[in-house]
């Protein structure tokens, strides 16, 4: 979705580029609009290639190309005193660099003439503080059919260490009774604890401030999900007559991969946590 946000044009997004100037992100932002941005493009002299553009593939959530989205972790660290993603204390919030925070953001939204879009994973469990500090922002929340999101983080754990019993990803409030369980309990709860506290969240947040797109439907039509983002982009003060230009629709991946036995063991595990 990230991807397919940043190919619109509708906002500005953290690039692969802009990433490895976290620490100062007006100039990273300056420096790729001198060397992508055709406006400045002239004679072609400053010409880069960009060849992953528009493919919208990623490899856990790594994606190719020197425009491509970013989840641009280590900006976020700048601010926030915790290393992974996890649910902070009161404590822990009053440590947040508010005001650096702030003047991060808005040096590349002032750079690139756009309302900024990127993942809030490090934050996510904490986003009544993250709207606290960022009133006019939009939480976009996804979701997933629950057994495919546990097919999905059960393939990454294979993928990223090779072993179906490391815990990969992030760890929301009360994961630590699923460390006594098998890897298809604790998937399953993982993610229907995640999903669990971010509508917690949520549901304390103006209705402005949220929006809540299933993964099929956003399949099926994605200029419709794109309208209901203007809307309330306009709603929260960020008015927009910017057209659609996007692809029609994606292909769902929502397709038993796993061995039959296996998937039995995912949609068994969901089905406890999800009825």
């Amino acid at each position: 979705m990230v991807q397919w946000l940043g190919a619109t044009g509708l906002v500005a997004y953290p690039t692969n580029l802009l990433s490895r100037f976290f620490a100062s992100p007006y100039v990273g932002a300056r420096i790729q609009q001198l060397l992508t941005d055709p406006e400045y493009a002239y004679g072609n002299e400053l010409s880069i290639g960009n060849a992953a553009a528009g493919s919208f593939q990623s490899t856990l959530g790594k994606t190719e190309g020197l425009l491509e989205p970013n989840e641009f972790w280590y900006f976020w660290r700048r601010f926030i005193p915790n290393d992974q993603p996890e649910q902070l204390s009161a404590d822990d919030e009053a440590k947040i660099d508010i005001a650096g925070f702030r003047r991060g953001m808005g040096a590349i939204q002032r750079a690139l003439g756009k309302p900024f879009a990127t993942k809030g994973i490090i934050l996510q469990y904490n986003l009544r503080k993250l709207h606290e500090i960022f009133p006019r922002c939009l939480f976009v929340f996804t979701q997933r059919h629950g057994a495919y999101n546990t097919q999905s983080f059960l393939e990454a754990r294979m993928k990223y260490y090779g072993d179906i019993n490391a815990w990969f990803s992030v760890r929301p409030p009360g994961y630590e009774p699923l460390l006594e369980q098998d890897p298809y309990t604790q998937v399953a709860g993982q993610i229907h604890l995640t999903n669990q506290s971010i509508r917690r969240e949520l549901a304390d947040l103006p209705e402005a401030n949220s929006l809540a797109v299933e993964y099929e439907r956003f399949c099926e039509d994605p200029a419709a999900v794109y309208g209901q983002i203007v809307a309330k982009l306009a709603e929260l003060g960020h008015p927009s007559d910017h057209p659609y230009h996007g692809p029609e629709r994606f292909e769902a991946t929502n397709r038993r991969r796993l061995p039959s036995d296996e998937f039995a063991r995912v949609e068994a595990a969901w089905g406890s946590f999800a009825g």
